[in-house]
């Protein structure tokens, strides 16, 4: 795996996570993005709404994997 891809738990995909917030039983690493920018704003992924550019994809058991700050190496678009 690409040295600039972290893993994190929890993935904080926001998908269909219908729970209140602090409710969920599961420790959940934070967004290094928000973390950068001091708010709560970005999510890796919104169910008909967007995927982040830095997300990566998913490993089992809800591990994200995040390349935050660096360039998107599985982006094909560019």
């Amino acid at each position: 795996m690409d040295e600039k891809i972290r893993k994190l738990r929890g993935a904080n995909l926001d998908i269909d996570l219908a729970t209140p917030a602090g409710s969920i039983a599961w420790q959940q690493e934070a967004c290094p993005w928000n973390v950068a920018e001091g708010n709560l704003e970005h999510r890796c992924a919104q169910k008909n709404i967007s995927i982040c550019p830095y997300f990566c994809g998913v490993e089992y058991l809800d591990t994200l994997l995040c390349c935050y700050p660096h360039p998107n190496p599985l982006d094909r678009t560019s």
